[in-house]
């Protein structure tokens, strides 16, 4: 017994002296040894939206609205950078090629996928350099026109366009809203002349005019005009009135739901992102779009926020937008001019 005790005695101080010896060699070690759970937490920088369209859009509108509360929850400043021109393909091109980090992200439409089905050979690839975050807004587009136009509603203006040789609008070739101008005139059989603008504004102020005569633009985009007479609303392009706008007509009432178009909006960021960057990025804009305050603004502007869903499922969305629209624009012979 007083052996046993005696080898207890030594053996204490020999484990300690060994574990004293592991934690000198552990803390000599190289940073990159050390568990990652002392990493510092993202963001650690501030964070660039990319928005490849001019100020005053829908995307525009999100981003900078997002942006505002994610720089609020961060305490770091969130940048929103337009990169406007060549119908969305000047801002969807730099965030392919961005750093995978997560500081550079894209609110998109669905310009991203036309841009690339319209172009041969491709600026960029749609969904293969990106991944989506979060789909954040679904949007209602409006039939606008000059307020000088004698029709003075969706089916006098048909009617008024079959007879007539007019123009429409919109944001560049492969823009969104020359797609919804194209899905518009084909199913109605108007024959109009496209159009293209770089800056949403200046389209503005030809339709005002009266030199052109129609757009199908977002109804963010265009219900400060159309609240100052500067633009008339004759139909919202979806099967129901919108709450924003809830003396027009949507275009299935007006009895012409060939017509319908809508489109939408999120945040992608480029492919090879870390998974879990994405997942708190998800995770925080969802938080956000989740707020009374900010799914109000989203509604004034005639959008619906869209917090659920996942960012493997927006990813899906969007797979399937591209299908729909590659029919399209392949069926419909549209091509850059």
């Amino acid at each position: 017994m007083r052996r046993s005790r005696s080898l207890l005695i030594f053996s204490a101080p020999a484990r300690l002296r060994r574990a004293l010896a592991l934690c000198v060699v552990f803390a000599a070690a190289p940073c990159w040894a050390v568990p990652n759970e002392q990493a510092p937490d993202f963001p650690i920088k501030p964070i660039r939206i990319i928005v490849a369209s001019s100020s005053g859009t829908a995307s525009d509108i999100f981003a900078r609205s997002l942006g505002e509360e994610l720089g609020h929850f961060y305490g770091k400043r969130i940048i929103v950078e337009n990169r406007p021109g060549a119908g969305g393909l000047i801002g969807n091109a730099h965030v392919s090629k961005a750093t995978a980090d997560g500081y550079t992200l894209g609110m998109v439409d669905v310009t991203r996928i036309i841009t690339e089905l319209m172009r041969d050979p491709p600026p960029y690839r749609a969904l293969a350099d990106i991944i989506g975050v979060t789909h954040v807004a679904s949007i209602t587009n409006v039939l606008a026109v000059t307020p000088s136009l004698v029709a003075r509603n969706a089916n006098e203006f048909v009617a008024y366009a079959r007879a007539s040789e007019l123009n429409y609008a919109s944001l560049g070739i492969g823009s969104a809203s020359h797609l919804a101008g194209e899905i518009f005139t084909r199913a109605l059989k108007i024959n109009a002349v496209h159009v293209p603008y770089r800056q949403i504004s200046d389209s503005f102020i030809e339709i005002a005019l009266g030199r052109v005569h129609y757009a199908i633009y977002t109804l963010p985009s265009v219900l400060g005009p159309v609240r100052e007479g500067r633009l008339r609303a004759l139909a919202v392009m979806t099967p129901q009135r919108s709450p924003t706008l809830p003396n027009v007509p949507s275009i299935v009432e007006a009895g012409l739901p060939e017509a319908q178009v809508d489109t939408w909006s999120g945040i992608v960021a480029p492919r090879g992102t870390p998974r879990r960057v994405v997942e708190q990025l998800h995770g925080d804009i969802v938080r956000g779009l989740r707020k009374a305050g900010l799914r109000e603004l989203f509604q004034r502007q005639g959008a619906e926020s869209t917090p659920e869903g996942t960012p493997d499922g927006f990813t899906r969305m969007m797979q399937n937008e591209y299908v729909r629209y590659q029919a399209m624009i392949r069926e419909g012979g549209i091509r850059p001019e």
